[in-house]
């Protein structure tokens, strides 16, 4: 809940502050506050992995009209197998990360790369691993944390966003963590100045 609440003072937060700085940066051609909402499909890493769906919300404050800082929250569904007789389930993957991206023109549609930093939570994991000489051995991981990063590359076609991003995680133990998303997403404020 209080993720919920700090949610929205930052998106009240932002609403403001963009409607202030219009009045004071009438020579940029974007409004800095903006958010990036956006679904998806995470493919993670492994043979025998199968990809799932993510959701993404992304606030965002741009330095200038080419420079964008943000936060990303993201949650992924995953499940995957690791190989040989290890397989390994992951329920849910929640990612914190700070954000940042360069855009390569000022026009309305634009291509940017950019580069992310953060916690990944990994929940509800179980790993099974089979010996043809041995029992079925299965252990049971709740939960476990891990740093990532995150470069990614995509376009913005006024409020819409397209991406592909690649979450590089390390492995625990022989788990596999990290994983490939592509996005479709919607922008909410960060349009352009009407001048």
């Amino acid at each position: 809940m209080k993720k919920f609440v700090t949610l929205i003072c930052l998106l009240a937060l932002t609403t403001f502050a963009s409607a202030q700085d219009r009045a004071n940066a009438p020579d940029r051609e974007f409004k800095p506050f903006k958010v990036d909402v956006s679904l998806g499909f995470a493919v993670p890493a492994g043979s025998g992995s199968k990809g799932g769906v993510l959701f993404a919300l992304e606030p965002k404050y741009a330095v200038s009209d080419q420079i964008a800082v943000g936060l990303r929250l993201e949650a992924a569904a995953v499940a995957r197998a690791v190989g040989d007789g290890v397989s390994a389930e992951v329920k849910a993957i929640v990612s914190y990360a700070l954000t940042g991206d360069y855009y390569f023109s000022t026009n309305k549609s634009r291509l940017f790369a950019g580069l992310g930093a953060g916690l990944y939570q990994f929940a509800a994991a179980t790993v099974t691993e089979q010996d043809q000489n041995q029992p079925l051995d299965e252990s049971r991981i709740d939960a476990y944390s891990k740093f990532g990063v995150v470069p990614r590359v995509g376009a913005e076609l006024g409020h819409f966003r397209a991406g592909l991003e690649y979450n590089l995680v390390p492995k625990m133990g022989e788990v596999k963590n990290s994983y490939f998303a592509v996005k479709l997403g919607v922008l909410i404020g960060g349009g352009k100045y009407n001048k």
